[in-house]
């Protein structure tokens, strides 16, 4: 006769619970070590300085080239041709120029994010209405009046879809950056977990971590695209197309 399977309901688990386990189980060792909060921090660090670095630079550049339209037309094709570079393929540069460390890190996002930028601001001006720019004209405000009063609040909400994607591309930068530039982070555990001694539970482990927190930082981006002060331009984008 068949003995009743008497093992607690909980401890078999599903097939997905159990290879799922050990993965689980390398986040909780990580943080036990303290090594997890460490890592996370240091791709945190060198996103946000290398992104505010491309919004300071892409953002502005952008603009003056879609505002001064002879300049914009001498430049643009040099934009065209430099962006669709890889970022990876600045590494050996950003070691030659910065060393094995944070700035070459930084720099490589700082290169993968300036130019998409600078491309979201011209198309963001671009997609100001001949409407708006008379209207500051008839009101004679001045050039800087009109960048304040009119194209500003005008280019902000298409802006933000730029900024948004800008942030995933950083994101995604900065894990091969680690890989192969500086001795921490995201990027750094995950080749560093294969290397010593292949712990492919560490290397998931970092994957999921990596994707939890670009989720997470999508997600905020997209809270901003929703705040009320921003949302009458996706509204008018809508009613038009709708019109259409």
């Amino acid at each position: 006769m068949n003995k009743p399977d008497i093992r607690p309901a909980g401890r078999g688990g599903s097939p997905l619970a159990r290879r799922l386990l050990p993965f689980a189980g390398a986040i909780v060792e990580l943080g036990q070590k303290g090594f997890l909060v460490k890592h996370i921090i240091a791709s945190l660090f060198r996103v946000t300085w290398g992104y505010l670095l491309a919004v300071a630079v892409g953002v502005p550049f952008g603009i003056l080239l879609a505002w001064y339209r002879r300049g914009g037309l001498a430049l643009a094709p040099l934009v065209e041709i430099v962006r669709p570079i890889s970022a990876l393929a600045w590494i050996p540069l950003a070691i030659l120029w910065f060393g094995v460390g944070d700035l070459s890190a930084v720099f490589i996002i700082f290169i993968a994010s300036v130019l998409p930028l600078t491309v979201a601001a011209m198309s963001a001006v671009g997609g100001v209405s001949d409407v708006h720019w008379n209207a500051g004209r008839n009101f004679g405000l001045s050039a800087a009046e009109i960048a304040r009063r009119v194209l500003f609040p005008a280019i902000l909400p298409r802006l933000l879809v730029g900024l948004r994607l800008a942030l995933g591309i950083a994101w995604l930068v900065v894990v091969a950056a680690e890989m192969i530039a500086v001795n921490s982070g995201l990027g750094f555990l995950i080749i560093d977990a294969r290397n010593a001694g292949n712990r492919y539970d560490l290397v998931v482990a970092g994957m999921v971590l990596i994707g939890t927190i670009g989720l997470g930082l999508d997600a905020a981006m997209r809270s901003i695209e929703r705040l009320p002060a921003l949302r009458w331009g996706y509204a008018s984008v809508a009613a038009a197309r709708e019109a259409a």
